[in-house]
């Protein structure tokens, strides 16, 4: 089951669950679109994957499966792709 991670590594902006412009790749790895296209260039800075849109947890499964509350971020903010 997906983490939902809560918002963009290198930004720290916030991404809830049902949010259209968070991006993730194969680890789960979290970023917003707007880090994602314009900074990284669709590719992950930690592995090197693709990043695409994060599917969003339907509101009614939320409350038994809830989105992950701990964040992670780039203090060092994120630079080219791995």
């Amino acid at each position: 089951m997906l983490q939902m991670r809560p918002g963009c590594e290198c930004c720290d902006r916030d991404l809830p669950p049902d949010s259209p412009d968070a991006r993730i790749c194969t680890f789960e790895c979290t970023f917003c679109s707007e880090c994602a296209d314009r900074r990284l260039a669709g590719h992950c800075p930690n592995c090197g994957g693709e990043l695409v849109q994060r599917p969003r947890r339907p509101a009614a499964k939320l409350g038994q499966y809830p989105a992950s509350t701990t964040r992670v971020l780039k203090p060092e903010g994120c630079g080219a792709p791995a």
